[in-house]
């Protein structure tokens, strides 16, 4: 039996980019590791909300720099995760959660740019970033990947077959690079959030929320971007070092009931 090991839970001096992070889920994720002590990287093609949320993270003690990046440009990407790394001397963590709604019926004569754009900037944005972290990620003690998918990807709704195409992608991506990249230490994973108060589904009435997430979740809420942010801190921890090619469903039990 080996002996005990002392595993670290915190992500103190390491460097996370955070794609889509102006707003919901990722802005949640920025200020959940910035509040434990990361450096982060806080990216979106919103340039004034990465702006507004860096100086807010500043202002609170924490370390930011704020990059507009349009996921769906392969030399932004480049640019960017490069000068992340040079600015804060590193890069080892990087949260691929940048997306956008994608709503079209599939005989729309709109749907073949609908689908374009959403695999554009919900898949194949994903291994460009990844592409473009790998060298800075191989010289960290404890690199880390969490793509952001949706339990989309694992049951699916009417009129979102770009957006649960792209997330189902995103599943399978996940598995594949973890096996590849497994055996030097850098673990990928994924997570699947159900219903999430973000400004997507801000949209939604109280009442159809309540009515649904009575109706669909075991805990008969919908969750809180921060409850998301927590599981992907989790996943980037030190200790979390033999967690690789999971799918985590975060969405209070909606795909564990039947009905």
């Amino acid at each position: 039996m080996s002996d005990f090991k002392q595993l670290s839970r915190s992500v103190r001096g390491l460097t996370a980019l955070v794609t889509g992070a102006a707003s919901g889920m990722g802005r949640a994720t920025a200020r959940v590791f910035a509040t434990e002590g990361a450096n982060v990287a806080v990216t979106d093609f919103n340039r004034d909300g990465a702006l507004a949320l860096a100086e807010e993270i500043a202002a609170s003690g924490g370390n930011a720099k704020a990059w507009r990046l349009d996921v769906a440009n392969r030399d932004e990407i480049g640019r960017v995760v490069n000068d992340v790394a040079a600015h804060f001397g590193g890069l080892d963590i990087v949260v691929n959660n940048a997306g956008i709604s994608v709503r079209v019926a599939i005989d729309d004569d709109g749907y073949e740019e609908a689908w374009a754009r959403g695999i554009a900037v919900m898949l194949t944005a994903h291994p460009r970033i990844i592409r473009a972290a790998l060298p800075h990620l191989r010289k960290s003690k404890s690199p880390r990947i969490v793509n952001i998918a949706s339990t989309e990807a694992l049951g699916a709704t009417a009129l979102h077959s770009p957006y649960s195409a792209a997330k189902a992608g995103v599943t399978g991506l996940t598995r594949s690079l973890a096996v590849e990249l497994g055996r030097e230490g850098i673990t990928v994973n994924c997570i699947c959030p159900g219903p999430i108060r973000t400004a997507i589904t801000d949209r939604i009435s109280e009442e159809h929320k309540t009515i649904y997430a009575k109706r669909r979740t075991a805990l008969g809420r919908y969750g809180e971007a921060e409850e998301v942010a927590h599981v992907t801190l989790s996943l980037c921890l030190p200790a979390a070092s033999f967690v690789t090619g999971a799918v985590i469903p975060v969405d209070g039990g909606l795909m564990a009931r039947n009905a």
